[in-house]
């Protein structure tokens, strides 16, 4: 896995806000970057245009995904390609989210050629298992108990949760049917409000800022992507 400098994350960061804002006509006021083997992520903030709000303002909050959705799925090759020209690296499957009441948005990917670091999360091991088991549940609640989770901490405010196995039958059929994008709408939200957030900032003890999801319908495999604040050594 290439080494990364600061130079890198302000040239990725500042693509980023370029590509967004010639896009959408308004970029993220910042945008901060994570790579640690085996993802990256890319965390927007400040980020909603005009005309969103308006819409948003209307009730037309699903509009505002489509259209995001719409022009982001354009832009994800060039991503690909512009990451590997900057950091040298390969990124495969693309994802993003976007929490609109934060006006906030998360582009994270899967770097399937790093070597795996080790993710140590500082937590004792007794909640360390609280946080795999919510998480599991969470996913039991929405559709069905994963395979199999993997946690990844990439820093001390970023955590990537992996989830393989928990598509259920009428998704698989509605994907098969190429439904995807009105299943994407539909569990966003869903899957979101599955979450315990008071438990799990319990059991980190900090605040959960932000929450995104995503899929990889194919291989039926499922993201969380928390941003929390930094931990609270006086709780």
């Amino acid at each position: 896995m290439p080494t990364h400098n600061s130079q890198t994350y302000s040239e990725i960061s500042s693509y980023i806000g370029r590509l967004i804002r010639d896009k959408f006509g308004k970029g993220p006021t910042s945008v901060f970057v994570t790579i640690k083997s085996p993802f990256i992520t890319i965390y927007l903030r400040d980020f909603l245009a005009s005309m969103e709000r308006v819409l948003l303002e209307k009730g037309e909050r699903k509009r505002v995904e489509e259209t995001r959705d719409l022009l982001l799925e354009e832009l994800l090759n060039d991503i690909i390609f512009k990451l590997k020209e900057i950091a040298d690296i390969n990124v495969k499957d693309l994802h993003y989210d976007w929490n609109l009441e934060n006006r906030s948005g998360m582009i994270f990917g899967w770097l399937p050629e790093g070597e795996k670091e080790p993710n140590v999360s500082g937590l004792p091991s007794s909640l360390e298992e609280k946080f795999y088991n919510e998480i599991n549940e969470a996913s039991k609640r929405g559709q069905k108990m994963p395979e199999k989770t993997e946690v990844y901490w990439l820093n001390d405010r970023t955590i990537v949760t992996k989830r393989s196995g928990i598509l259920v039958t009428v998704e698989k059929e509605l994907i098969k049917n190429d439904f995807t994008e009105e299943l994407k709408l539909t569990k966003r939200p869903m899957e979101k409000r599955m979450i315990d957030q008071e438990k799990l900032e319990k059991i980190l003890n900090r605040k959960i800022i932000d929450t995104f999801v995503d899929w990889n319908f194919a291989e039926d495999i499922g993201y969380f992507v928390f941003v929390t604040s930094p931990v609270n050594n006086h709780s």
